[in-house]
């Protein structure tokens, strides 16, 4: 029979069942410092280029993202705007009313004072107004009375209502042309409150 050796090591002859040395193989010469460099620069090539396409693929996505954003933004600029206009609308609409309510506030307030000052002229006995001068922060009053009595009843009633502060007496004098019964003229100066 013919023995073929494929393994390409001979076998040491006369000796039987001697152990069979394992197949080596020489590679040789690893490289060259060309080879050795080129497949550093594939690596560092491959590693740049796969860190490359990481970073391409976030980009894309901060990008869509940025325009859904933009969009977004667009969109809620025309809402500001169409609140902005509203609120403009609505704060030229709250001064017309509160003008309004001044207004109507402020024509009260002559009616609501005189009605006030009847009261408490009625409620005072022997007391007459001349005259009443609304100053703005002062009323200014000119009346007769029977006696001087009578007028610091007035000036307490005045008290009273709340709506008169410091109220002072400017003058006072008997009145010559009275010559049957004794009456005084007076006139008072009073500081209005808040109402």
């Amino acid at each position: 029979m013919i023995k073929i050796n494929l393994l390409g090591i001979a076998k040491a002859k006369g000796k039987r069942g001697g152990a069979a040395s394992a197949p080596v193989m020489e590679v040789g010469d690893v490289g060259s410092p060309r080879v050795k460099a080129l497949i550093v620069i594939g690596l560092v090539g491959a590693l740049n280029f796969s860190y490359w396409h990481q970073l391409d693929t976030h980009k894309k996505a901060i990008d869509s993202k940025m325009q859904v954003a933009e969009r977004k933004n667009r969109e809620l600029a025309d809402v500001k705007a169409r609140y902005l206009e509203r609120q403009k609308q609505a704060d030229a609409y709250k001064r017309r009313v509160d003008v309004i309510d001044q207004l109507r506030a402020n024509q009260a307030g002559p009616v609501s004072l005189m009605a006030m000052m009847g009261d408490t002229v009625n409620g005072t006995e022997a007391v007459w107004l001349n005259t009443m001068k609304d100053q703005g922060n002062s009323v200014d009053i000119e009346g007769m009375a029977l006696s001087t009595d009578a007028v610091a009843n007035l000036i307490g009633n005045l008290q009273k209502t709340g709506y008169f502060h410091n109220i002072e007496i400017k003058e006072t004098y008997q009145e010559p042309s009275f010559k049957d019964m004794q009456a005084f003229q007076f006139t008072l100066s009073c500081e209005k409150g808040k109402s």
